[in-house]
């Protein structure tokens, strides 16, 4: 079964219908949301949302090693920053319930 794909759209139409906010106000919170969690992020911080997760930077060492999947070829990796996401303990309880099954 295909996932369903949910956009930033999606989240600002169901913002709109659960506050009556103003669509442009809440596009403009969850973009101020957004990059804010961005410039923490590069800063170096931990970001913690209780109840949802943990989002943080990890630093990947170099490799001389490394193998392009697509051409096979051998090259050498540079050190570079990967970000990283543990789901919090609420959100991997809610998600452990799901199942493919369809409700009736």
């Amino acid at each position: 079964m295909a996932a369903k794909k949910c956009t930033k759209a999606d989240i600002v139409d169901a913002l709109y219908e659960k506050t009556g906010m103003n669509r442009k106000e809440i596009r403009t919170v969850i973009d101020l949301f957004v990059s804010e969690i961005k410039a923490a992020l590069l800063d170096r911080s931990v970001i913690e949302l209780r109840g949802f997760g943990t989002f943080e930077l990890k630093i990947r060492k170099a490799r001389s090693r490394a193998r392009n999947p697509r051409t096979g070829e051998t090259i050498s990796v540079r050190p570079h920053g990967n970000i990283t996401f543990r789901c919090g303990r609420e959100l991997k309880q809610d998600a452990w319930n799901i199942t493919d099954e369809v409700p009736q």
